[in-house]
């Protein structure tokens, strides 16, 4: 059964026909919520609904639901329940592009002045009266900027009253701080401009409530979640200021004067007022599917194709700044989902922010080779209860936060039987130009979730991790188990921005999980700890194997503490710091490191801060290939180096070799391995990555065929 839905048609219709009959009498749908109607009529086998033309006909077989071109625009999330429950597929109705969007056009614009700069200005009455606030602005398919200072880089506090240095990670919350002379002066709309500091692994954001030209202290409206330190000591935080008036300078930028209700864009050459599409956001969410998992009612087997999700808002994901989200009490009081009260924080990975299109109680749906784009949260969420969702071949681009987020119910909690979720497909997505809004977030955050396939992906340009999987600390019993982590490509990440990544971070027990085949470089931290893999806080029986990493300011691999993890058949290629580093001492096993190539240009190949005495117990090492391209490779503990026969001496690399591996162009990363290398005697196994990142769409159908 087909049905057709196109922005001129009418709800009232029965939308059995693609096009309107002759007579207006019948025709496709209008509305999303159109189609709902008339799939919860159709599902509970009626033949009418009392305000729509009747239907002769009831599905005996899978729907499909036409989009003709066009935007569908909503001023919510549109949102499935169980009601809906039907193998339905919506999809573009022959060759053309519907646009699902979450915004309004502006279209009045006149020519005005604005700091001196020739502006498109559009007055906007519902703004003037309090009725509408967006933070973000489209134009022509590409996201505009609000302005900022300074327009790049940071500036970075002079002092914290009453902060004690020097300062770690703590809890301790703070409402001031001192600014340097001229950093902040009190500008037009003061307590809409924004403070965005950065530290450790996240960052805060909080309007400014009140400023002190005298004494340049600036007062926050959300408290600071911890004592704003950039990292470990006396060095405070860097930050800039979102959202300033006197710095709409640049073309492409724009700013909300909420006072007046005055819309400012500085428009990019080539852009015309008369014929741009400019939009605002009217929404946070676009789609949710929520089932009832608790009386055993799911939303099932509902798929979108090639359709286009675009152009959301954001707020902090706190109802104390008037965010109304799709997700049921018990998912948004879960750990991981509940917002932080009112503080500036959100978690690490961003992982209260939700996502613009939300699954909670749904099994066997799909997002498939559609394109999210111009969103200001996750452009995917995956929650509780869930099984088998796919989310496939998509282009997701252009986020507030990150990607994809996955949670569920942890081991820990009353309800994780019934709301645990798992089995999900993350494949053959292309992730990148997240955390303009939410740094810490993430390409592909999995939290509480097992049996993932996260595979094939391109993910890059994002301040903190491409793909984190786990969300315990420590040995205790974790979900996250099952989850395979292979052939994904990763790259240009931090842009020292944030500290402590990882291009796969990993938490916790993890047994059955697998990192294979992932090709991952450039990694660049703020303060420290960038690296390529960082198996971090109890990350244990993870198998890591036959993975190229390289060019990490830090270390390519970073194993914070864990237990008997095999790390095997890799490529690690350097590293600011050294090549490879285990940090925490601990009384057991943690690292089995086997037919591994490591390759430095001066640094150490291991970095350990323990004597040998302190820790030969906690790693086996063995038929590796170590080489420095400057021909002294060393290793470095507590603060003294090791020769390789020394290394050797302390039990560690009997057999393996200080060597040339035989790259084909090491200069330009072609990490190829010549027929002749003397790896190859050790037992290694040539890697090739060149079937990372997204796979044609002729596999693509097959697997999902496979998988059904």
């Amino acid at each position: 059964m087909n049905l057709y839905v196109d922005p001129k048609g009418n709800d009232r219709w029965s939308g059995l026909l693609v096009n309107p009959a002759s007579d207006k009498s019948d025709g496709p749908l209008a509305t999303l919520a159109g189609v709902l109607a008339r799939l919860s009529s159709l599902v509970y086998g009626r033949s009418y609904h009392p305000d729509q033309v009747a239907v002769t006909e009831t599905p005996d077989g899978p729907i499909t639901v036409y989009l003709r071109g066009g935007v569908y625009a909503l001023s919510g999330p549109v949102v499935f329940g169980p009601e809906h429950s039907w193998p339905v597929t919506f999809k573009p109705y022959r060759n053309e592009k519907p646009i699902i969007s979450g915004a309004q056009r502006i279209t009045k614009w006149e020519k005005g002045m604005v700091n001196g700069k020739a502006a498109w200005v559009a007055d906007l009455p519902e703004v003037a009266e309090g009725k509408w606030e967006f933070r973000q602005l489209f134009v022509n398919g590409r996201q505009a900027e609000r302005p900022r200072l300074p327009g790049k880089g940071f500036c970075r506090m002079k002092e914290v009253p009453g902060a004690v240095l020097p300062a770690g990670w703590d809890s301790k919350h703070f409402e001031t701080f001192v600014a340097n002379p001229g950093d902040v002066r009190d500008f037009r709309n003061l307590k809409d401009v924004e403070v965005v500091y950065v530290r450790f692994w996240i960052e805060e954001r909080s309007k400014i409530s009140s400023f002190n030209a005298e004494t340049n202290l600036v007062g926050m409206e959300r408290p600071s979640h911890g004592t704003p330190v950039g990292s470990w000591g006396s060095e405070l935080a860097d930050y800039y200021l979102d959202n300033v008036m006197e710095a709409l300078l640049k073309p492409g930028q724009w700013y909300l004067d909420r006072s007046v209700g005055r819309l400012y864009y500085l428009p990019r050459p080539g852009e015309k007022m008369a014929t741009a599409k400019v939009y605002a956001p009217r929404c946070l969410q676009l789609m949710g599917f929520v089932g009832k998992p608790e009386e055993n009612r799911f939303v099932e087997h509902i798929r979108f194709e090639g359709i286009t999700f675009a152009n959301t808002d954001w707020r902090h994901p706190d109802v104390s700044d008037g965010a109304v989200f799709v997700g049921s009490d018990t998912a948004a009081q879960r750990p991981g989902r509940r917002p932080r009260g009112n503080l500036a924080a959100v978690g690490q990975g961003a992982c209260d922010v939700p996502g613009v299109i939300y699954f909670e109680g749904a099994r066997h749906c799909s997002v498939e080779n559609c394109t999210i784009e111009n969103v200001g949260w996750y452009g995917v969420e995956i929650g509780d209860a869930c099984r088998g969702i796919r989310v496939a071949g998509n282009t997701i681009r252009n986020l507030g936060a990150g990607g994809v987020k996955i949670n569920g119910a942890a081991a820990r909690d009353p309800d994780v039987k019934v709301r645990q979720t798992g089995h999900h497909y993350v494949t053959d997505n292309t992730i990148c130009h997240g955390g303009r809004v939410f740094h810490s977030a993430i390409g592909v955050l999995s939290m509480n979730a097992y049996g993932l396939e996260i595979s094939h992906n391109h993910i890059f340009d994002f301040f903190y991790s491409g793909i984190s999987c786990g969300w315990e600390w420590g040995y205790q019993e974790s979900i996250s188990r099952d989850n395979l982590i292979a052939f994904n490509h990763i790259h240009d990440l931090g842009h020292k921005v944030l500290s402590d990544m990882g291009g796969i971070y990993t938490l916790g027990v993890q047994p059955g999980t697998v990192l294979r085949n992932n090709l991952i470089y450039n990694v660049t931290s703020a303060h420290y700890g960038g690296w390529c893999i960082y198996p971090d806080e109890g990350s244990s029986h993870l198998l890591i194997e036959n993975n190229v990493c390289h060019d990490a300011d830090r270390q390519p691999f970073h194993q914070h503490y864990g237990r008997e993890n095999v790390v095997r058949n890799n490529i690690w290629v350097f590293g600011g710091e050294a090549a490879g580093i285990y940090s925490r001492n601990e009384p057991h096993n943690g690292l089995i490191w086997i037919r591994n190539i490591m390759v430095t240009r001066g640094e150490p190949i291991f970095k350990s801060n323990f004597s040998p005495e302190q820790e030969a117990h906690r790693m086996v090492a063995d038929s590796n290939l170590y080489f420095d391209v400057t021909g002294k490779p060393h290793f470095l503990m507590a603060g003294k180096k090791y020769s390789f026969k020394q290394w050797q001496a302390l039990g560690r690399d009997q057999h393996s070799i200080i060597a040339d591996p035989k790259f084909k162009n090491l200069a330009k990363r072609d990490l190829t391995l010549a027929d002749d290398s003397p790896a190859f005697k050790l037992g290694f196994k040539a890697i090739d990555v060149s079937t990372v990142g997204p796979r044609p769409r002729s596999v693509l159908r097959r697997r999902a065929v496979l998988q059904k």
